[in-house]
């Protein structure tokens, strides 16, 4: 399971965008607190906390306890709005979790000894990632950091797909939960290098090289 995160927040009572812009220039976020049956809260959070937080990939899969006063809340990162031009966050909507209710999130994929891969290593080949993260639905407690897959016997044009990554238990991957062949995505591939497509195409006979269907019979009937 992921590690919890710890926020602190406040209440904020004055909202739209003109307080948006205050609490932005007081080096504030302001943020949505939503779900569990409960009315949504507007709160607001430091953003260089924040942006700090935000680098770290664990937070996006993580829960985050929000501190309001003397009380907390559990919580996961639904939304995240940014500056188009600037390393700002404008805001962030957060979705309250009930510890035996199921959440639903995306999770990043790291990949095993992609360096070591058969077919990178041996063979040329390049590590092709399909997908980087995959949605994921278990309890608030079995929620994973991350999934991992090992490509280390991997060779080129071999594929792995979605069925083949390891879950923790608890965890069910969303595209899966249907049963339908066409959902089990492919996740990484090893294709091969330009080096390697360039090496087998200098290696191939010339055209005049291979005899075509009729050419002997034709040189015999020339010699006749």
């Amino acid at each position: 399971m992921a590690d919890k995160i710890d926020l602190v927040a406040e209440l904020r009572e004055d909202q739209g965008k003109g307080a948006s812009r205050r609490l932005r220039r007081e080096g504030k976020v302001p943020a949505i607190l939503y779900g569990a049956g409960r009315p949504p809260r507007a709160i607001s959070l430091q953003h260089n906390k924040l942006i700090r937080a935000l680098e770290d990939e664990s937070f996006y899969s993580s829960v985050l306890n929000i501190k309001v006063g003397d009380k907390n809340q559990e919580t996961i990162l639904k939304d995240v709005q940014r500056h188009p031009a600037k390393p700002q966050i404008l805001h962030i909507d957060l979705q309250r979790i009930v510890a035996g209710e199921a959440i639903r999130m995306s999770v990043p994929v790291h990949f095993l000894n992609e360096e070591t891969a058969v077919g990178v290593k041996t063979q040329g080949g390049i590590l092709n990632k399909m997908l980087n993260e995959v949605d994921v639905q278990c309890l608030p407690k079995d929620l994973p950091e991350y999934l991992e897959i090992d490509v280390a016997e991997l060779e080129i044009g071999g594929l792995l797909n979605l069925s083949d990554l390891k879950l923790p238990k608890g965890v069910e991957l969303i595209d899966l939960s249907h049963g339908e062949e066409s959902d089990n995505k492919p996740l990484v591939q090893i294709v091969k290098s330009r080096a390697v497509v360039e090496e087998d195409e200098e290696g191939a006979p010339e055209a005049g090289d291979v005899p075509t269907v009729g050419d002997e019979a034709a040189d015999d009937a020339a010699e006749d």
